[in-house]
């Protein structure tokens, strides 16, 4: 994919994002102090900004018109396998598929850069109950803890085989 895409038969636009943009890092704080609001910091995994701006990240914002909708990124952690991060739909816009149209996109992203496993991490309280169903309509299913991970309360693992 290339660093911009027009969803078809929408208005909507995804941009491959370097974290830099002032829109894109006030939509991060927003996250990580939801993340830090919900779970203990020591069960926070969401990236800062330095850490989304790494090599081994491939970050994509969407947009409609010129307003972030949304957001969500993967990190590589090796060839064939990546793991899903910053996913986020932007409060006044959720409900209406949005995070569906950017998990999509992020697991065309991955497939086309031959990743044939994709986890992702998530909460288990209540507030992470909508992004669970979601991961869950799109075919991830639980696992155990993979990477660096280890067994923790406020955490749940996915995975998707995209083989």
């Amino acid at each position: 994919m290339t660093s911009s895409y027009l969803v078809p038969n929408s208005s909507l636009e995804f941009r491959l994002d370097d974290v830099s943009g002032s829109a894109i890092q006030a939509f991060l704080l927003e996250h990580l102090a939801d993340m830090h609001q919900e779970s203990p910091p020591e069960s926070v995994h969401a990236f800062d900004f330095s850490r989304l701006q790494q090599p081994d990240i491939r970050m994509w914002t969407l947009w409609s018109a010129q307003q972030l909708v949304g957001c969500g990124a993967w990190k590589k952690h090796h060839a064939q396998m990546a793991e899903l991060k910053s996913m986020r739909t932007a409060k006044q816009m959720r409900g209406q598929g949005l995070g569906s149209v950017i998990l999509r996109h992020l697991i065309d992203d991955a497939k086309q850069h031959g990743i044939t496993e994709l986890y992702l991490e998530t909460g288990s309280t209540a507030y992470f109950a909508p992004a669970v169903a979601l991961y869950q309509r799109h075919g991830f299913v639980e696992c155990g803890p993979f990477a660096d991970y280890t067994d923790d309360p406020f955490s749940r693992f996915f995975v998707l085989s995209l083989a």
